[in-house]
């Protein structure tokens, strides 16, 4: 459906005056610093009750979600969107937003070419829109950030603090069309509502969505229990055990926006991995694939082992969110802004049995310096030997480009308020910012003033450059989300293939994005 399509009136009523003095209106400039030993942007939001003990838990992995029906169209799903409750702190119960009311959602496997036909049933008070994050999908699919799905008796008239607003909506269920014509990897669905992704996501709307084919299947990667996909968050929690979180509306239907500091993030002081607090996995001495996915609302995550294997680096990246590296890359450490996944082997069979490999966070110190740990077992047959190549990677130039389109990132103000902008504006549903023509490649050049983790719809791209240097360490492959550093600008490559329509990009700080850091992009 065309912007014009939508008949979008809209106005923002947005931030109040309970959070003016957050970010100097102007200039723009947020408090950052969450505490000594942090590398993100954003505050740190306190528990009001003890931390959970870390490494008393064991590491639970998301129950993977079987087709209602498979037939010539693809495999059909039915996903619930509910409150529920879950046992993540100790002595107490949390309430949370849950797809089949759990926290991670179920994950759903898909097979390149088997389109995957996911209907989804909102039971919440609000509004929600699904977005299934690094999916080649169609614009009536993928979840723009309007295209509510009211829950039963929720008029589409209704809006944030007056906004009137209407898009692609459905009420009760929507049935959303993944393609997925597309390379293996890791994918991710969360909720994508305008102005309220941030404290969707932090009650519980997310989980996997592993996207396989036969070019992986060749490699013989390890599989089965020695496939672990790790989704780390972090959360912080009220005296009750509920989640804590600062929104200005607590009930996510009126004014958006978090109070206080915490316009330039909320970040929380419990990790946890696969919703669970600082878990333990038992591993056997042999080689594990770890799809490490950081889910976190604002925070940066830089990962080590602790102790690293004698004999090797600890980690060898295989894969990053847009599939396969050409070859694999020995890696030390590993760095992921919010959104970002890396797919790597880890070789345990150098440890001794009964050595507690602990996953350190070199972004934090404390308790958030600590994600999770290894318990390695006895040696086990291990037939996997990591292959030199692992698949073809075309590499797209900047002579490629039909044009070159530079977009800033910074703080600014919002209507009267604290916020964040691209481009000198505020998100509007209504504006269009780019209109790249179908097949075509094109040069982005992004410069930000703090940390944004730039999330582009539709396609994956390549990083170019970072300043005048190439890419960074982390920065190999195909890619859909990528880390700017404060002050920095990084130039990236996008071909524009697949759909026409209208797409999305943004700050994937979950707080910037709701805070109007958005914009829209039509394929033409």
């Amino acid at each position: 459906m065309s912007l014009a399509a939508r008949a979008l009136v809209y106005t923002r009523a947005f931030l109040g005056a309970s959070i003016a003095g957050a970010v100097g209106v102007g200039i723009g400039t947020p408090l950052l610093v969450a505490g000594a030993g942090t590398e993100s942007t954003g505050n740190l939001l306190r528990s009001e009750r003890p931390l959970p003990t870390a490494f008393t838990r064991r590491l639970t992995v998301p129950r993977v979600l079987s087709p209602v029906r498979s037939d010539a169209d693809g495999d059909h799903y039915r996903i619930v969107q509910t409150a529920a409750s879950a046992s993540i702190v100790p002595g107490a119960t949390t309430r949370i937003w849950g797809y089949n009311g759990t926290f991670p959602g179920p994950t759903i496997e898909s097979r390149r070419g088997r389109p995957a036909i996911v209907t989804h049933v909102n039971r919440l008070p609000v509004p929600t829109v699904v977005h299934l994050h690094g999916g080649r999908t169609p614009a009536s699919s993928d979840g723009h950030p309007i295209d509510f799905v009211y829950p039963p008796g929720m008029s589409h008239h209704g809006g944030h603090g007056g906004d009137s607003m209407v898009g692609d909506t459905t009420h009760g269920s929507r049935e959303y069309t993944f393609p997925l014509g597309q390379r293996a990897a890791t994918l991710w669905y969360h909720d994508h509502r305008m102005d309220f992704t941030g404290p969707s996501v932090w009650r519980g709307l997310a989980g996997f969505h592993i996207h396989r084919d036969e070019e992986e299947d060749g490699l013989g990667l390890p599989s089965g229990a020695r496939e672990l996909p790790l989704m780390i968050t972090d959360r912080s929690f009220a005296a009750d055990g509920s989640f804590r979180y600062p929104s200005i509306d607590p009930g996510l239907l009126h004014t958006p926006g978090v109070s206080g500091d915490y316009v330039a993030g909320v970040l929380g002081d419990t990790m946890l991995v696969n919703g669970v607090p600082w878990p333990v996995a038992e591993v056997d001495a042999v080689q594990y694939r770890l799809r490490i996915l950081n889910a976190c609302i604002a925070r940066r995550l830089s990962l080590r082992l602790d102790p690293a294997p004698a004999s090797a680096s600890g980690f060898a990246q295989i894969g990053t969110e847009g599939g396969l590296l050409g070859a694999p890359v020995r890696l030390d450490h590993l760095g992921l802004a919010p959104a970002q996944r890396m797919d790597v082997i880890v070789d345990f069979s150098g440890y001794r049995p009964g050595t507690e490999v602990t996953v350190v966070n070199d972004f934090d110190d404390g308790p958030m310096g600590k994600v999770m740990r290894f318990v390695v077992g006895r040696p086990a047959r291990d037939d996997f030997i990591l292959p030199a190549r692992l698949s073809t990677v075309e590499r797209l130039t900047a002579e490629q480009a039909v044009t070159t389109r530079p977009f800033s990132f910074r703080a600014g103000e919002v209507r009267g308020g604290p916020g964040w902008l691209i481009g000198q504006r505020a998100f509007s549903p209504g504006h269009i910012a780019a209109g790249p023509r179908l097949g075509t490649v094109e040069v982005w050049r992004l410069r930000a003033d703090f940390h944004h983790p730039v999330r582009l719809h539709l396609q994956p791209f390549q990083v170019l450059s970072r300043g005048s240097e190439g890419p960074g360490p982390f920065d190999a492959g195909w890619k859909d989300t990528v880390d700017l550093r404060p002050a920095e600008e990084v130039a990236i490559a996008i071909r524009f293939d697949g759909y026409r329509g209208t797409y999305v990009f943004h700050c994937h700080n979950l707080e910037h994005e709701d805070m109007a850091m958005m914009a829209n992009f039509v394929v033409r």
